[in-house]
């Protein structure tokens, strides 16, 4: 009996797996196999804190001075890639933004003063988030209502499987080659990838019904007098605040609280890529057919104080580490996939650049903010202080999703 349940209960995971990939468009399977290539390589923001610290000896404050650069060449970039989706084909700003960040990042290799690193970090950040606005264009384009939350999901499946390799290979490179290889593979794949996207996806946009607009979407005005869309713009920011605090404070308090060298460190976070890979799209194919989408929000965002105090609590001892990876991957994966499919599905087509960019925008103050927050509390105050600090804005932006959701909820009902 005990057979027959198991292989019972291995066929309903599989055809639960077969499901969440089906009825995706082949362009979205392009554009992924596309990310993962990038992604693959992508080591920059997780291992530049280590690097600017051991290598060039920066304090940990000078370092998230340096690190909050890449947030505000995030905001610029993502609002200029989001005038530029508005007004040209996404496709050449995606393989644009693909090259010139990776020549870019090759600066890196001769970099050795606090400025002309800042200088390329900003400009590297720039060029690549031109990438996110065309990038959503692309998903929506290339996706159905019905599919759309898994079309985002299995573009973040590839991403996150290639954030699953790239940190485990970037820590055992950075210990054992140099941080400086880091820059160079991270800019061979972001090459790698303008070639697989400039080979195999379709230029021309398709014409295709309006499949943008779904029961959310009610305004073809401007993102910027959108005053529930821009609240929701705050709130992803407040969150990704904390949640960005992975790659800006969390590696330094790995390392300088735990004693873990680069490898470990690297295989932690790549096992917050890996948890990705497993858990997300089987469990969006589930969820995706439920309209609230702010509860699913709700309960990511309220992961990341369980995880903050978890890691706190732990002390330093490996499995707490692991559980607070878990848990700070299900936040990910219960928030982002719906946060991004409330963004794609507000505007119409005409507006998809502006309202894009917005999103992207949060996550890059969300840039500037995190190590400035999460370094500059940890150098004057302790680790300690920071996660409470973070524990507390977490709960406070849990509250405010909480409250937007009922808002959406009663202007929809209102309006049947």
């Amino acid at each position: 009996m005990r057979g027959i349940f198991f292989y019972h209960s291995m066929f309903k995971l599989f055809a639960l797996y077969r499901g969440a990939f089906s009825n995706i468009q082949k362009n979205i399977w392009i554009l992924s196999l596309s990310m993962f290539i990038n992604r693959s390589g992508s080591m920059v923001l997780l291992f530049t804190s280590l690097y600017l610290t051991r290598d060039l000896h920066f304090t940990i404050a000078q370092a998230g001075v340096t690190l909050s650069l890449y947030g505000i060449g995030s905001v610029l970039g993502s609002y200029a890639g989001g005038w530029l989706t508005d007004r040209k084909n996404h496709f050449d700003i995606m393989v644009f933004s693909l090259i010139s960040s990776g020549f870019i990042l090759l600066l890196m290799l001769i970099a050795e003063t606090e400025i002309f690193i800042g200088i390329i970090i900003f400009t590297y950040a720039f060029t690549a988030d031109m990438f996110r606005p065309a990038n959503s264009k692309a998903i929506a384009v290339y996706s159905t209502v019905e599919n759309r939350t898994r079309s985002v999901s299995l573009v973040r499946l590839a991403v996150n499987l290639g954030f699953s390799l790239g940190p485990a290979i970037g820590g055992f490179i950075a210990l054992y080659l140099g941080y400086k290889w880091l820059f160079v593979i991270d800019a061979l794949t972001s090459f790698a990838a303008a070639v697989m996207l400039f080979i195999y996806l379709p230029r021309k946009v398709p014409q295709a019904k309006d499949n943008t607009v779904i029961k959310i979407k009610e305004n073809s005005g401007s993102a910027y007098r959108d005053v529930p869309y821009l609240t929701f713009i705050l709130l992803v920011a407040m969150y990704g605040i904390c949640f960005f605090q992975l790659f800006a404070s969390i590696p330094q308090y790995f390392n300088k609280e735990c004693h873990y060298n680069e490898d470990t460190i690297g295989l932690l976070l790549g096992l917050n890529g890996l948890l990705v890979v497993l858990i997300e799209m089987p469990l969006v194919a589930l969820l995706e057919k439920n309209q609230r989408l702010f509860r699913f929000i709700v309960s990511g965002v309220l992961c990341i104080p369980v995880a903050l105090l978890i890691l706190m609590f732990g002390k330093g001892m490996m499995i707490w580490a692991i559980a607070y990876t878990f848990i700070i991957t299900m936040s990910e994966i219960f928030a982002m996939p719906f946060m991004m499919n409330y963004a794609l599905s507000r505007p119409g087509k005409e507006r998809q650049g502006q309202y894009s960019a917005l999103y992207s925008i949060s996550y890059g103050l969300a840039n500037i903010a995190a190590p400035l927050l999460g370094l500059g509390i940890a150098s004057r105050y302790g680790f300690d202080s920071m996660f409470w600090f973070f524990v507390i804005l977490s709960l406070i932006t849990a509250c405010g999703f909480a409250w937007l959701g009922k808002r959406e909820r009663a202007r929809i009902k209102h309006k049947e």
